[in-house]
C-alpha cells in the first residue's frame, strides 16, 4: 500500500480512535471490568515481565530516540524539499495515531475507570471549611506523634539511614502489604525505576512520572529523601492503573501510611498534611498560621527544605512545561487539570469519616 494512502487511513483511524474514547468514557463500570481489572492486568504484567528486570528506564530511552528520529526526518525533508503541507498533515496525524492508539491500550483508558471512592465504597462529597479544619488538626496531631517516634525531638529533622536506591528496593514490599489489604488494586511485579531525565523532570517541575508505552514508574532521583516514598508509592499506583493524579496521591498515600516502615509513614503523612495545609491557606490564612505553628519544628523545617529545593530550580521554561501537562490532564477527564493533585483532600477527607487516622 502507497505510504501517503497509509497516513491518510491512520489519520482517519485518529478520529474514530477520538470518537470512540468520547462515547466509553460514559460507561466506567464497563472500562474498570474488562479493561481496568481485565485487560490492562495482563497488558501490564508482560510490560513489566518484558521490562523491569532492567535495571534503567527503557523508556526514557525509547523517548530519546523518538525525539532523534523526528528531528532527523524534519531536517531530510527539509533538505530534499520534500516537505508539503497536505503530506506533512496526515503523515504527523498517522503517527499520532498510531501513538494515541498504543497510549490508550497500554495504560490510558485507566483515566475513564471507575473512580477508587467506588471501588472502596465511600462517598465523594464536597467538604466544608469546618470538616477542612477539624481533619488537618487530628492528621497534625498524627504526624506529629510519628515524627517524635522517629526523632525523639521536636525540633529535629527526620534523617532516613536508608539511601535513595534501598528505599526504591523496599516499596515494592511496601506494596505487596499494601495489596494485601486492598486486592482490589493486586497487581504482580511492581517495580520503580530512576529516571534518566531526573535533572530536566526537576527543572520541569515534576518528581517522577509513568511511562505509558513500557509501564515503567519512573522517580527523579534528585527529590529531597523524606519526600521519596511517598513519591514512589504515587508513581506505583500509576502502575497499578490509577491515572487521575488525584487518585493516585490518594492510593499511594494509603500505601505509605500502611505500610510497616515508619519512613513511608512519615512521607504519607508529610505529603497530606502539606495538601490540607494549602487548601487551608487559600480558604482561610488566619487559620493556616495558626495551625501551622502546631507541627513539631522538625516537620516545619523538613518542609520549608522541600520548598528551597524547588525553588532553586525554578526557571523560565517550567511553566510552559505544566501548561502542556495541564491541557493533558484536562483531556483525559481530569477537569481541574494541574489542580487535580489537591483533590486528594476531598479523598482523604471522606474516607477518614468512616476509617481511623
Amino acid at each position: 500500500m502507497d505510504s501517503k494512502k497509509t497516513y491518510k487511513i491512520l489519520t482517519i483511524l485518529l478520529i474514530m480512535q477520538w470518537a470512540f474514547l468520547r462515547i466509553i468514557a460514559q460507561y466506567p463500570a464497563i472500562i474498570e471490568k474488562y479493561y481496568a481489572q481485565g485487560l490492562y492486568v495482563y497488558i501490564s504484567k508482560f510490560l513489566r515481565l518484558l521490562f523491569g528486570w532492567i535495571p534503567f528506564s527503557v523508556g526514557d530511552i525509547l523517548y530519546a530516540l523518538l525525539v532523534i528520529v523526528i528531528v532527523k526526518n524534519i531536517f531530510t525533508a527539509i533538505q530534499n524539499k520534500k516537505l508539503t503541507f497536505k503530506n506533512t498533515l496526515f503523515k504527523i496525524g498517522g503517527f499520532i495515531s498510531i501513538l494515541f492508539f498504543v497510549f490508550h491500550l497500554n495504560w490510558g483508558l485507566n483515566y475513564f475507570r471507575q473512580p477508587v471512592y467506588k471501588t472502596l465504597n465511600f462517598e465523594n462529597e464536597k467538604y466544608t471549611t469546618n470538616e477542612l479544619v477539624d481533619f488537618t488538626e487530628k492528621l497534625i496531631v498524627k504526624i506529629n506523634q510519628v515524627h517524635f517516634s522517629i526523632t525523639k525531638n521536636n525540633a529535629t529533622l527526620v534523617d532516613n539511614k536508608l539511601n535513595k536506591s534501598q528505599i526504591k528496593e523496599i516499596s515494592h514490599s511496601i506494596y505487596n502489604q499494601f495489596q494485601k489489604k486492598y486486592p482490589q488494586f493486586y497487581h504482580e511485579n511492581l517495580k520503580a525505576k530512576y529516571s534518566l531525565f531526573s535533572v530536566p523532570l526537576t527543572y520541569m517541575g515534576f518528581a517522577g512520572y509513568l511511562n505509558p508505552f513500557t509501564n515503567e514508574a519512573q522517580v527523579n532521583y534528585l527529590i529531597p529523601k523524606n519526600t521519596y516514598p511517598m513519591v514512589i508509592c504515587h508513581e506505583l499506583a500509576h502502575q497499578v492503573g490509577i491515572a487521575p493524579e488525584s487518585e493516585a496521591n490518594f492510593i499511594g498515600y494509603l500505601a505509605a501510611t500502611n505500610a510497616d516502615d515508619v519512613y513511608f509513614n512519615y512521607s504519607g503523612y508529610l505529603m497530606a498534611i502539606r495538601f490540607c495545609l494549602s487548601e487551608i491557606y487559600q480558604k482561610d490564612p488566619a487559620k493556616f498560621e495558626v495551625l501551622k505553628i502546631e507541627l513539631n519544628k522538625g516537620i516545619i523545617q523538613d518542609i520549608r527544605q522541600s520548598e528551597n529545593f524547588w525553588e532553586s530550580y525554578q526557571n523560565w521554561s517550567e511553566k510552559y512545561f505544566k501548561t502542556f501537562y495541564d491541557s493533558f490532564l484536562k483531556a483525559n477527564k481530569q477537569k481541574d487539570g494541574m489542580k487535580s493533585y489537591n483533590k486528594v483532600v476531598v479523598l482523604l477527607i471522606n474516607y477518614h469519616k468512616t476509617n481511623g487516622l
